[in-house]
């Protein structure tokens, strides 16, 4: 009895509901008893399974914009929450394409969250997917536009810093010329060239230096390290210059630590920082290098006495070509490369490099490295 109006009450029902979210009622009986099933709106069958296998960003949304099923970089991305399209451009292409029916592609500049300035640039491509869903896929190009930045940047940098002593050298060279019947002026004209061209070598070797620590693999000659070693060769290759301002080198800390790398780069990291310490300390101061053993670490600090960092410009001490004193470091002969090779050595050995300073000051400059109990990637031998 009970089946001779369920099929026409399923039907009146379903009538009812009209074009709107469909509902389908099953009435049955189970062992005695009658149970109701409601089954809601999904998407096409092997529609959830693509999307799960999907590494970018897969959305399917319905003819009320309700997000039926999503990939799991898509909610990282933060472009849905709460089973709803987050950004209000996509909303804008998911209403265009259900409205045209034409698929599209664009590439969209969207904000990454409510907080924060973080942006994202995603290529974004809009269809139907059968009658009533929408299918949205999309790309994340954040760090491909972000490389592309700095490879402008670089190149933009790069161009300005080789012009200065090319130029130099190309007006001195002129100069020489017009002056050859006067020896004190060739003299002067020839220790000018000298300096250009020692600075254009300097920008020239750093580059490829800093190319080199950006390789894959670039601890080629790894092994067991002891930073008193370190320390003291950064230090020696420091002496004359710190001397010739009056400036006393003085190194200290814990003795006989050890780590895990390349001897001949941490003593580049490490000289880096004691020429940057020098350079923009004044005469008759004072730079010192410390090692303190840290939990798991090892801390090498240089601490000078010099004009400090502005808070401002903390953040960017360590980009390639970046000079807190631009002039400063044109007359001193810097390159602005210095400290970029620092972090890139560091972060090759599997530490980092922080920065402490206040304006009138000083700074201090702190690597913090794996210490030889914990090497990272490696094994005693040299062998990787």
């Amino acid at each position: 009895m009970l089946e001779a109006w369920v099929v026409p009450a399923a039907l009146a029902l379903g009538l009812a509901v009209g074009a709107g979210v469909t509902v389908v009622i099953v009435l049955s009986y189970r062992r005695g008893r009658r149970a109701v099933d409601v089954a809601t709106p999904s998407v096409p069958d092997g529609v959830d399974g693509v999307i799960d296998a999907l590494e970018s960003v897969g959305i399917v949304v319905d003819a009320s914009n309700n997000v039926l099923s999503a990939s799991t970089s898509a909610l990282a991305l933060g472009l849905v929450w709460n089973q709803s399209l987050v950004q209000p451009e996509l909303v804008e292409l998911v209403g265009r394409v259900r409205r045209d029916g034409t698929p599209v592609s664009t590439e969209l500049h969207l904000a990454r969250g409510p907080f924060g300035e973080a942006n994202l640039h995603v290529l974004v491509r809009v269809a139907r997917l059968g009658a009533r869903y929408v299918l949205v896929l999309a790309d994340d190009r954040t760090e491909a536009h972000r490389l592309e930045e700095v490879r402008r940047d670089f190149v933009a940098n790069i161009s300005h810093e080789l012009k200065t002593p090319i130029g130099a050298i190309g007006l001195l060279a002129e100069a020489l010329d017009s002056a050859a019947d006067e020896p004190a002026e060739v003299r002067r004209f020839a220790a000018r060239l000298t300096v250009e061209s020692e600075r254009l070598s300097r920008i020239t070797q750093e580059l490829i230096e800093l190319s080199r620590l950006q390789a894959s693999d670039s601890l080629e000659h790894a092994d067991w390290v002891e930073v008193d070693d370190v320390v003291a060769q950064a230090v020696d290759r420091n002496r004359v210059a710190a001397e010739a301002h009056r400036i006393s080198l003085v190194a200290g800390g814990e003795k006989h630590t050890r780590v895990y790398g390349d001897p001949q780069l941490l003593v580049t990291a490490v000289h880096n920082l004691v020429v940057n310490a020098i350079q923009y300390s004044p005469d008759g101061s004072r730079v010192g290098v410390g090692v303190k053993r840290v939990d798991r670490g090892v801390e090498i600090a240089v601490t000078d006495q010099g004009v400090g960092i502005p808070e401002s410009e903390r953040d960017r001490v360590f980009e390639r070509f970046f000079r807190v004193d631009a002039a400063r470091s044109r007359h001193t002969g810097g390159t602005g490369l210095g400290l970029s090779i620092v972090k890139h050595i560091v972060q090759n050995h599997g530490g980092d490099v922080r920065v402490w300073s206040h304006p009138g000051s000083g700074s201090t400059f702190t690597i913090r490295l794996p210490d030889a109990g914990a090497p990272v990637g490696a094994r005693p031998g040299g062998s990787r």
